[in-house]
């Protein structure tokens, strides 16, 4: 799409690099992709600048990107905890707002684009609200998961994002089906996209050789450092594995907010000259790090959809992961990987004693999940499908009948005070 087609789109980021984070991945694949495409892009990202918020996501201002007018926000209000007062995703809503605004009025938007229903997605329908504009919002991860179950202020928030955004994308079945049940919204309501990886960018080191593996070989766990990842499970598993005289080393690539809590039980597990902490990785250094493993574990409890299992696949990693939200529409146990239950330590260990003892099965896995991510789930294929939505949408009016549900207005005074994010808004 170029030329007369070509649209001036602002995408407003939950974060963006150095986060940690699927999120910071997807951001970054698609306003690449949708400059490449000719569309002029602005991004409006946030970011946190305090100890607390650095600590978890890399912290900063986001980096440039080619072709693409990046805007980094510093989420004052959520960095309020700092100084002993609840985070106001108020006054950070509100800030990304009016940054919106005064890009619009520099050179008009044709669409606005939000990651995430909660807090960008708001920021989107009340930006649109008072510019005249449609607005598409991306679901994905914790806002699916968590937000609105946490209190009545973000409740009504999801509800207002879920009934009326001009158009819902999320990357599965199964998480839309996780985000009805949390709040009752039609599965007709949400134009399923799935998550997409670079295939040039992450490749395998020996394609002729998959499954193949180091001596001792390595597992790798890479993305964010979270409990609700499965990491400690992961932990558990690996004391398993290797008290029965497994010669076996883990990597742990990362950071997040469980990172210390990782350490202290490795040394409780006394694990220390197995695991490998290494940290945090750009997004450049990534494909190197897959590059370090031999097979991939990712134990989430639940996902919207998970780039790093597409990374894994795209890098040829035989995989054992969970069945769960998220990971059930791209993996199939037998097929492309071994799946477990979720929270399962014992589980995990046995499958991935399995996959270190069948090397056949090593390579058949890792390759048809080689190949499926390839066919199915590169960004120009996934790109084309979001412009499709743009065109739908562009030139239409927005939604406003949404402030019945949820007051522009509200500030953190006025909000419930019982939302576990207010004190722990690394969380969200």
């Amino acid at each position: 799409m170029s030329g007369k087609n070509s649209l001036r789109v602002c995408f407003i980021s939950r974060r963006f690099f150095p986060a940690i984070s699927g999120m910071s991945v997807y951001a970054l694949n698609l306003v690449r992709e949708l400059a490449d495409r000719g569309h002029d892009v602005t991004m409006v990202s946030q970011y946190r600048n305090d100890r607390a918020g650095v600590s978890v996501y890399g912290g900063g201002p986001p980096p440039p990107v080619p072709g693409v007018t990046v805007l980094g926000r510093e989420s004052l209000g959520e960095q309020r905890v700092g100084d002993g007062l609840p985070a106001s995703f108020e006054q950070d809503v509100e800030d990304m707002v009016a940054t919106v605004e005064r890009e619009h009025r520099r050179k008009p938007f044709d669409l606005i684009h939000a990651q995430y229903g909660y807090p960008c997605g708001l920021a989107a329908l009340e930006a649109s609200r008072r510019l005249g504009l449609p607005n598409v919002v991306s679901i994905q991860g914790g806002d699916g998961h968590w937000v609105g179950t946490c209190c009545g202020t973000h409740k009504q928030a999801m509800l207002a994002v879920l009934g009326h955004a001009g158009a819902l994308l999320i990357g599965s079945r199964s998480f839309a089906e996780e985000v009805r049940g949390h709040h009752g919204t039609p599965l007709e309501r949400f134009t399923l996209v799935p998550g997409a990886t670079d295939t040039r960018r992450f490749h395998p080191r020996d394609e002729p050789s998959l499954g193949a593996m180091r001596n001792p070989p390595v597992l790798l766990y890479h993305g964010r450092v979270d409990a609700r990842k499965g990491v400690m499970e992961l932990l558990d598993a690996m004391r398993m594995l290797t008290r029965n005289g497994r010669e076996l080393k883990l990597v742990v690539s990362g950071i997040g907010p469980d990172l210390n809590a990782v350490r202290n039980r490795v040394t409780e597990l006394g694990l220390g000259d197995r695991i490998e902490l290494t940290g945090h990785a750009s997004y450049e250094d990534a494909p190197a790090v897959y590059r370090r493993g031999d097979l991939f574990i990712s134990p989430t409890y639940s996902e919207g959809f998970s780039n790093t299992i597409l990374e894994a696949m795209a890098t040829g990693l035989p995989i054992v992961s969970t069945r769960a939200v998220g990971v059930v529409d791209c993996l199939e146990d037998g097929r492309n990987a071994l799946l477990v239950p979720p929270r399962d330590a014992r589980a995990l260990a046995d499958a991935i004693a399995r996959m270190l003892d069948d090397p056949e099965l090593r390579r058949r896995l890792a390759r048809t999940a080689l190949a499926e991510v390839r066919e199915l789930y590169s960004w120009q294929a996934v790109g084309r499908r979001i412009q499709q939505v743009y065109g739908q949408l562009t030139g239409t009016g927005p939604d406003t009948g949404w402030t019945h549900l949820y007051d522009p207005a509200t500030t953190v005074d006025t909000a419930d005070p019982s939302c576990r994010f207010r004190s722990a808004p690394h969380l969200l």
